[in-house]
């Protein structure tokens, strides 16, 4: 039967489109669902901010009146004139174990890649830092993140077969918890405190961690600026961010460390896992997805995701992670989490490494960028 390409032009189409890995993943018992609504917020224009510097065109495969895969062609204006590249992004390329299937959708979006211009294609990466991006390459019998993409292993001997090859990998860790801080950490943490009259700053109240993210967000766009794929985040992503994350966050796993004159140099960010209650609520909100959600996110939960470490490039070789491993650990012992995961994390940056090096680890994943020069 012949695989016909669709263009998705109505909301109507953009549910379809968002609800497909569901469906091809029903029987997979690692895969965990995006939420439905953020999805859908992240591919309409006037709800992400990210579509000021962003193109998209999203296609659905038909084999007769059933959907058998998707993509997403990105063009993301920030990033190629802040890397002086010429490139086009995919992302969210889904697809059934027939490479028909995946050619005619990859080459949809190199068609469209080739109208306007470009000499490349990478991916899978999104809009910016923040979204999902990664193809998994290792881990396939590890029960996925809340953040992250799960597929098939099938899907590597497609990227072959379309002549993409490897950019750059991403690895995560997954920890287990000590049962006590490691003295080396304390130490250079109190010593720290003490000597540089460092604020150390735990969160009880939501408004006083509204303002200070909007700031720290403004130390993470710094910190990760020189990594890759990076864009520019703007005020707009930035309290787009910060008005999604933050009535839902546990505040117990949340710190920054100020200077004496209360400047923000460390911000790290702990999220109680999310990925059973998405995978029992299929990505849905109703009708008792938030209800799970809001328990997995409140009450008991033995592990924890790590959305992020960032600290002042200037103050990132003086000891600072320390002080946010030192205090966030205290807090997660004290509230008996197991495991901790640390979300994908560029295999060439070893400074992020270096902070994990202390702690009983295990590498149980890998995510892959492809590119492809499309001349």
């Amino acid at each position: 039967m012949e695989i016909v390409i669709k263009e998705v032009l109505s909301d109507k189409d953009l549910w379809k489109w968002i609800k497909f890995p569901n469906n091809l993943y029903k029987d997979n018992e690692y895969y965990v669902p995006f939420l439905a609504n953020d999805e859908f917020e992240t591919f309409t224009k006037d709800k992400n901010p990210a579509y000021a510097f962003c193109e998209t065109r999203l296609f659905l495969a038909y084999k007769g009146d059933e959907i058998v895969g998707r993509i997403a062609g990105l063009i993301n204006h920030a990033y190629n004139e802040k890397w002086n590249k010429n490139a086009m992004r995919y992302t969210r390329f889904d697809f059934i174990d027939d490479f028909e299937v995946s050619q005619k959708l990859f080459d949809t979006v190199v068609a469209w890649a080739k109208e306007r211009g470009l000499s490349e294609i990478m991916g899978p990466i999104g809009f910016t830092d923040m979204d999902h991006e990664g193809m998994l390459v290792e881990g396939f019998e590890e029960f996925n993140m809340s953040i992250t993409f799960y597929n098939y292993p099938y899907y590597l001997t497609h990227m072959e077969r379309l002549g993409l090859q490897k950019d750059i990998d991403w690895i995560e860790y997954k920890i287990t918890v000590p049962e006590q801080v490691d003295p080396r950490i304390e130490k250079i943490s109190n010593h720290l405190i003490k000597k540089k009259g460092y604020d150390v700053v735990t969160y009880t109240d939501r408004k006083v961690l509204y303002a200070d993210a909007l700031e720290a967000f403004k130390i993470i766009d710094i910190a990760f600026s020189r990594l890759y794929g990076t864009v520019p985040l703007t005020p707009e992503i930035i309290k787009n961010a910060v008005d999604s994350y933050i009535p839902l966050v546990n505040l117990d796993y949340i710190c920054s460390v100020k200077t004496s004159e209360g400047k923000i140099i460390g911000f790290g960010v702990l999220v109680p896992s999310i990925a059973k209650a998405l995978k029992k609520s299929n990505g849905k909100m109703l009708p008792f997805g938030a209800v799970r959600m809001l328990k997995a996110l409140k009450g008991k939960n033995d592990t924890l995701e790590m959305f992020f470490v960032a600290v002042d490039p200037e103050y990132q070789l003086q000891g600072v992670p320390a002080i946010l491993i030192s205090v966030l650990t205290k807090k997660i012992i004290e509230n008996g989490v197991r495991y901790c995961e640390t979300g994908p994390m560029l295999e060439t940056n070893s400074a992020v490494h270096s902070m994990w090096r202390h702690f009983d680890k295990k590498q149980h994943r890998r995510r892959r960028c492809y590119i492809k020069n499309i001349d």
